[in-house]
């Protein structure tokens, strides 16, 4: 009885007919387990939810149902206590404390768990756009919650999900579309929508830190051909467009996000292992869940068209001003879309700040309500389709400080091909390097990461005696450079560099992401010769086993992956942010100027 009550206050709440009740009320921090366990008041009685037809007019709760809910259970009954409904006679309530003291006696104590560690476990760790976590007593609302999800295939785009092991890659995408209760008024509301903003939150492989790439709405570049699965279960090939808007990655063309995900891929070099797609009421709804956000206004700003209107100081905002606040742009620095980018950059950097502190933490009112909000609010790829895939990946997302994540806007220039500047186009070498430097992993922070035992031995590779050129010997294999560029670095090697044991050896069977050496034990001094000539890091060394040439010799492996850009460009990565790359910090409150 007491599950099918739980089941009536969750059905009617999700149909707004549960009046006064409150799910997130219901849920109280039990101080003995840590655990969040779903309470319903003893004595409130609910109107009888009316029961299927042939049931007599009884409903499926009532005060009769509430109070069998509410009997204490034979394993639950405290030691002495008479049964429900029973007296309990004068020598058993004489004799419970002699034998409740003597059990005390008896048992040693066992140690309590940390409160704080066991909610974070709960959790799951908060971030922004990433907000699940429920008890595992909680089924019906948990299922609850599953039915609140939105998923959308990423048909092929993404990794096939994240993986523990390695880095994580989410696409975050804040569309313009102009759904929900109270956005028509903002315009545009005709709109399929666009990729209005668009962040990579890259989160590294050891957890320490993380990096967020805002990727300017205006930028030129190449959107691919998009594979896109259709209601009927069939598949449509979208083509692309080159030399265009980034924003049409989505919405345009009847694109989805797993065509902004291909993009992204084409543009970074970097594959998505997820995306989220957020709406205008995301901002709306999250903000006010964990009960406002942090910002700072270095001047008053009073904008008509974002209807941003606050003096100048510091506030806490949710709802509609927290929606306006992110879409200002025309009263904050040059009035452009890269000026906005800096104003939402540091609203998610006081958002996550928010969302990680022990207040949002350890309120059960406020994580249900993030809980609600989160996956009402949100659409996701079919991957974490669920709330325990979901609460797995924010664990992982969870793990990193907020003092170790840098937000960075990709480097760009006005378009040169224009009179009147409306778009931009990649900064170059600068772009290039933040790409390199996101994809090996780099922190754009200071980081106190101690033992690095992977980055040691990637360094103590490069370290040693290296072979003259000429007795390096090594086949050359395309595995996703650019057509021709085996034979353009044979030709090279050979003639400017001596290395004149290469060979092409055609295609690789598959294509890399990263340009690969790979060599047995006893070709290490050739190894450090050719990473020498070519600029190769220690992280593209692969100790491994010799393959046999077409002389039939043993020879190493060069694998030409995607990050090649020609003979003689060093592929080492860069150890520092350029200087000239918009960069700011999460851990702290910067007023928007």
């Amino acid at each position: 009885m007491a599950r099918r009550r739980n089941q009536a206050t969750v059905d009617a709440q999700s149909r707004g007919r549960a009046d006064d009740i409150d799910p997130a009320d219901q849920w109280v921090l039990n101080p003995d387990t840590g655990e969040y366990e779903l309470r319903l008041a003893p004595s409130a009685a609910q109107s009888p939810v009316p029961g299927p037809r042939g049931s007599g007019g009884r409903g499926r709760t009532g005060t009769g149902g509430a109070a069998r809910a509410r009997q204490t259970s034979p394993a639950r009954r405290p030691e002495g206590a008479a049964p429900a409904g029973e007296t309990a006679s004068p020598r058993r309530r004489a004799n419970a404390p002699a034998e409740s003291a003597a059990g005390r006696r008896g048992r040693r104590p066992v140690p309590k768990k940390a409160k704080g560690k066991k909610v974070l476990t709960w959790t799951g760790g908060s971030l922004a756009f990433v907000l699940v976590g429920v008890s595992a007593a909680a089924y019906l609302y948990y299922e609850h919650l599953n039915n609140n999800i939105t998923s959308v295939s990423d048909d092929g785009a993404g990794t096939g999900g994240f993986s523990k092991d390695r880095a994580i890659n989410i696409l975050l995408i804040g569309t313009d579309k102009r759904t929900g209760k109270g956005n028509e008024g903002y315009g545009d509301k005709n709109s399929s929508g666009h990729a209005d903003t668009t962040l990579v939150l890259h989160v590294s492989k050891d957890r320490t830190n993380a990096t967020v790439l805002s990727i300017p709405r205006d930028l030129i570049t190449d959107i691919p051909d998009c594979p896109t699965t259709q209601e009927d279960g069939s598949e449509k090939i979208i083509p692309g467009s080159q030399r265009t808007r980034f924003n049409n990655s989505l919405g345009q063309e009847d694109r989805t996000p797993s065509c902004t995900m291909r993009t992204v891929t084409e543009l970074t070099g970097l594959k998505m292992d997820h995306f989220m797609v957020a709406d205008f009421n995301a901002v709306k709804t999250l903000t006010s869940a964990v009960g406002g956000v942090d910002v700072c206004l270095a001047k008053d700003i009073k904008d008509k068209d974002s209807k941003l209107d606050l003096p100048k100081g510091e506030h806490t905002i949710e709802g509609e001003d927290a929606l306006a606040f992110v879409r200002t742009r025309h009263s904050v620095g040059f009035g452009g879309d890269l000026s906005r980018i800096e104003l939402q950059q540091q609203f998610l950097g006081s958002l996550m700040r928010k969302l990680k502190s022990n207040d949002t933490l350890t309120s059960p009112s406020k994580m249900i309500k993030l809980a609600e909000a989160g996956t009402q609010a949100l659409t996701v790829d079919s991957q974490i389709s669920t709330i325990k895939k979901l609460a797995d990946l924010g664990a992982e997302l969870g793990k990193f400080d907020t003092k170790n994540l840098t937000f960075a806007t990709v480097p760009v220039v006005d378009n040169p091909s224009e009179a009147v500047k409306a778009t931009v186009v990649l900064k170059q070498p600068q772009a290039q390097q933040l790409f390199a430097m996101v994809r090996d992993d780099v922190s754009l922070t200071e980081v106190k990461q101690g033992k690095k035992k992977e980055k040691a031995a990637e360094a103590a590779r490069l370290k040693g005696p290296k072979a003259e050129a000429s007795e390096v010997r090594v086949r050359i294999l395309n595995g996703g450079a650019v057509a021709g560029s085996a034979q353009e670095t044979l030709s090279w090697l050979q003639v400017q560099e001596g290395v004149t044991k290469s060979e092409n050896a055609g295609n690789a069977e598959r294509p890399l992401a990263k340009t690969t050496l790979e060599y047995a034990p006893d070709q290490a001094d050739q190894a450090r010769r050719l990473a020498e000539i070519m600029g190769l890091s220690g992280a593209a060394l692969k100790p491994g086993r010799s393959v046999t040439n077409s002389q039939g010799a043993p020879a190493m492996t060069l694998t030409l992956g995607k990050d090649y850009k020609g003979a003689g460009v060093p592929l080492t990565t860069p150890a520092k942010v350029p200087d000239d790359v918009q960069k700011a910090t999460a851990d702290k409150v910067e007023c928007a100027k």
